[in-house]
């Protein structure tokens, strides 16, 4: 039998499938631990669109930014689970055709294994509306 060299065993391509396809593994978990991380924040931003949607829409038929729009907030708190920082372009009675504005503003932290790598990401929401109602 022929003896190899430390050389030609380390140059030969036995096992090479091996290797790749432990980094194929690797790379694939991590792909699924970001997707894993990232869909939740893409979640709460699709929920915070919807929220400032329906906010606003309660000051159109309202016609003023005040209690209405007050309960509307906390309702959808308690159903989104969301707490957003919410400001509005104005305030008290709104005429018929005054453009209002609603901003939401939520921070989210976005890591990839809990604290390790982890950054905040500000997630924020605009919607805006005419008011329905005619203040005399």
């Amino acid at each position: 039998m022929k003896r190899r060299t430390r050389k030609q065993i380390l140059l030969s391509c036995k096992g090479e499938g091996y290797i790749d396809t432990c980094v194929v593994v690797l790379c694939s978990i991590l792909v699924i631990a970001l997707a894993v991380q990232v869909f939740p924040v893409y979640l709460e931003k699709q929920q915070l669109d919807s929220f400032a949607s329906e906010l606003v829409r309660e000051a159109e038929i309202a016609g003023r930014v005040g209690t209405e729009t007050s309960r509307r907030a906390v309702a959808l708190r308690e159903t989104t689970g969301l707490d957003p920082e919410i400001s509005w372009s104005e305030s008290g009675n709104i005429q018929l055709n005054e453009e209002v504005t609603v901003t939401l503003t939520l921070e989210r932290d976005l890591g990839l294994f809990g604290g390790f790598a982890s950054f905040p990401v500000t997630l924020q929401s605009r919607a805006s509306g005419q008011s329905e109602r005619y203040w005399k």
